[in-house]
């Protein structure tokens, strides 16, 4: 009996081992993915949001303002940036939509962002994947993602892929 919860408890860490593994792989090509497609790179904090309806009335936009912190890739073409993405809540009418990414007012953020081709704004690259919180760690006090991963560290990797 001993020996079988032996045996179901190593193939059970092998299995949680391989999936781990593979999981930070796929996180590695995904942040080389959006290291390499996006045309700017920045950390920053969302310091303003206004959302309208197209001009159609179809949809609702956002436009959120971001106080750049660091570009890690692009032009620095200023102070702030204006992100415009899909959503947001005009008078009682509100829109929101399945993988694109949500701002919230003071959040600080690492964002992706391609050129938006109609005008001076910027989109986010990627839906949702192109956006990551950060926070401060109750702990350390340093700068993380909400998935525990240092600011710092992604950071470094990311100026790796830009500058390969």
């Amino acid at each position: 009996m001993l020996l079988h919860i032996t045996r179901l408890l190593c193939g059970l860490m092998l299995i949680c081992g391989i999936f781990s593994t593979t999981y930070a792989q796929q996180m590695a090509v995904e942040l080389q993915d959006l290291s390499v497609g996006a045309d700017v790179i920045i950390t920053g904090k969302v310091t303003q949001q206004s959302s309208s309806w197209n001009d159609d009335n179809t949809r609702i936009y956002t436009r959120a303002t971001i106080q750049v912190d660091e570009y890690l890739k692009g032009i620095n073409n200023g102070r702030s940036i204006t992100v415009t993405y899909l959503g947001g809540e005009v008078g009682d009418v509100g829109e929101m939509y399945s993988h694109m990414p949500r701002f919230v007012d003071n959040e600080e953020v690492l964002v992706f962002l391609k050129k938006n081709d109609k005008n001076s704004d910027y989109k986010v690259f990627n839906g949702e994947n192109g956006k990551i919180s950060v926070i401060d760690d109750q702990k350390t006090g340093e700068k993380v993602t909400t998935s525990n991963v240092q600011i710092n560290s992604l950071k470094a990797q990311i100026k790796n892929y830009v500058n390969d």
